[in-house]
């Protein structure tokens, strides 16, 4: 997570994520770097997990021009806490439905081919019959 300066008369800082780093060791909050008013930490301890009922959102999300991890997080007095990553856009926009805090952080390439492999092995899109607007149909066959 970030903390940067705001240039705002409403707000003095701007929290937001800044990256995601995969396969990181440690279970402590880290202050990563302090400097002219920016400062990062790393909160390690988060497993992604993919899941079969995701996989659409996995696709769309790596399909995309720019592949996001999404950071789920909410302010705890002065600080920001993420509390939960997925690479699944349908997913970030639930939480986002939800009211949610979430933003999206550049995908690692580690993470990239992990997902893209997933995506290829378990995802299948479902066909969808398009169905005509009323509009479209003639009088006597809308019901």
């Amino acid at each position: 997570m970030q903390r940067r300066p705001a240039q705002s008369r409403w707000a003095d800082v701007i929290w937001e994520p800044h990256g995601v780093v995969p396969a990181h060791g440690g279970s402590e909050r880290k202050l990563l770097v302090e400097h002219e008013g920016v400062a990062q930490w790393l909160h390690p301890g988060f497993k992604l997990e993919l899941h079969r009922d995701e996989a659409e959102g996995y696709y769309l999300n790596v399909v995309g021009v720019e592949p996001r991890v999404f950071v789920l997080w909410r302010m705890e007095g002065d600080e920001a806490l993420p509390l939960h990553v997925t690479v699944s856009a349908e997913e970030a926009s639930r939480w986002l439905d939800g009211g949610h805090a979430v933003d999206g952080v550049p995908m690692p390439p580690e993470i990239y081919a992990w997902v893209g492999e997933y995506v290829e092995n378990n995802y299948r899109p479902q066909p969808q019959k398009r169905i005509k607007p009323r509009s479209f149909q003639h009088p006597k066959d809308r019901v």
